[in-house]
């Protein structure tokens, strides 16, 4: 298949490694943005295969996972009750609110179903009149357009009984919180492709200057992500701090202008909090004023929502990059993938989840490996 076996050649791979271990004279840390990445690290072992001295930090880049704990029990509010279809992808399903989920409210009676698409939301809100069809609008800028696009066409074709639930977040505003925090360890940022094919790289330059780190746009297959280290070592040990495209098979700079419209048309930035981060100013985006009689939280007035997190799940550290998964001590023992305290345990991103599906074996007091079974 053409763009994955040509990028997981182990030839290439070593050559990619010698290059960087020929280039390396002190130890560096850089940070994969996105959780696509991260999984495809920990599944390769390229983390293992990089010189002593490189460490790779692990992002916020799970949309899943940084999705605010009241915004998962808005959800939960508004799906239990009998007169909505709540629809989701299915990694929300899992993803434990602060007394329960998705799945349990279904269990219970509530008419929650899994959607490959947006769209499928708004054909089931035209089927179905006499119910208010909720779509959870989750992600980044990746995930943003088809909703933006399906809220579009609910108002052009006059379709009233749909809305959306919006917790849409973006990248730069998160990379810029991670550089600002005074324990960030970040030296260089590998830069999530998917989102630059969306937005573009216009937004980076300015990041990479003001907090002089390299920041290399990185796709999600081995070899992407190997020559996005080395890169990124490169400009490190000459003293660069600059952005490169290491993605241009798929990513422009100018990204993607009839998205990018689309999304400037039925979204506008907000202030935005991160669930295990806090509140990151104008890191996301709700409905704009044309659009917002489609915004469920207006529509269903929910209220009275007091979330309750976990007192020893640490994934709010994992996602800022502080600790490895491993590092907390419930991870494997009393959080697993069926009995998961935090959303990176149950997302297809989640690192957590990553190690548990690719390291739990090298990890003391891990159990059940058949779990496994249930990530994502």
């Amino acid at each position: 298949m053409k763009y994955l076996e040509e990028f997981q050649d182990p030839a290439l791979a070593e050559r990619l490694l010698g290059d960087i271990r020929a280039t390396v004279t002190r130890p560096w840390a850089m940070m994969e943005v996105c959780g696509g990445q991260t999984h495809s690290i920990i599944r390769h072992g390229l983390d293992q295969l990089l010189p002593d001295g490189i460490e790779l930090i692990h992002g916020p880049g799970c949309p899943v996972c940084v999705t605010p704990l009241e915004v998962i029990d808005k959800a939960l509010e508004i799906a239990s009750r009998p007169d909505v279809i709540f629809c989701s992808f299915g990694d929300m399903l899992r993803v434990p609110g602060s007394k329960q989920d998705l799945f349990r409210v279904k269990s219970a009676g509530g008419d929650v179903r899994v959607v490959y698409s947006p769209l499928d939301a708004l054909t089931l809100a035209r089927e179905n009149p006499d119910k208010q069809v909720v779509f959870f609008g989750i992600g980044f800028e990746t995930t943003a357009p088809p909703n933006a696009m399906t809220v579009y066409q609910a108002k052009k074709l006059k379709v009233q009984n749909f809305s959306l639930l919006v917790s849409h977040v973006r990248v730069p505003p998160a990379i810029e919180a991670i550089m600002t925090s005074p324990v960030c360890r970040v030296q260089a940022v590998l830069a999530a492709g998917h989102v630059c094919t969306v937005m573009g790289t216009g937004e980076y330059p300015g990041l990479a200057e003001r907090f002089g780190v390299p920041i290399v746009v990185t796709g999600f297959e081995p070899l992407d992500i190997l020559e996005g280290i080395r890169r990124a070592v490169h400009q490190l040990e000459e003293g660069r701090a600059e952005v490169e495209n290491a993605y241009p098979r798929v990513v422009a700079p100018e990204g993607n202008p009839v998205a990018i419209r689309m999304l400037e048309d039925v979204f506008e930035v907000v202030d935005r909090s991160w669930r295990g981060i806090g509140m990151i100013p104008q890191s996301g985006w709700r409905l704009s004023e044309r659009y917002r009689e489609y915004d469920a939280e207006e529509r269903f007035r929910v209220s009275d929502i007091h979330t309750q997190e976990s007192t020893v799940c640490r994934s709010g550290e994992v996602l800022q990059g502080l600790i490895k998964p491993h590092e907390c001590s419930a991870f494997g023992t009393q959080c697993t993938p069926r009995n998961p305290l935090g959303a990176t345990m149950v997302s297809s991103e989640g690192a957590c989840a990553a190690y548990y599906l690719y390291r739990r074996l090298q990890v003391p007091g891990s159990r059940d490996p058949r779990e496994v079974s249930s990530v994502g």
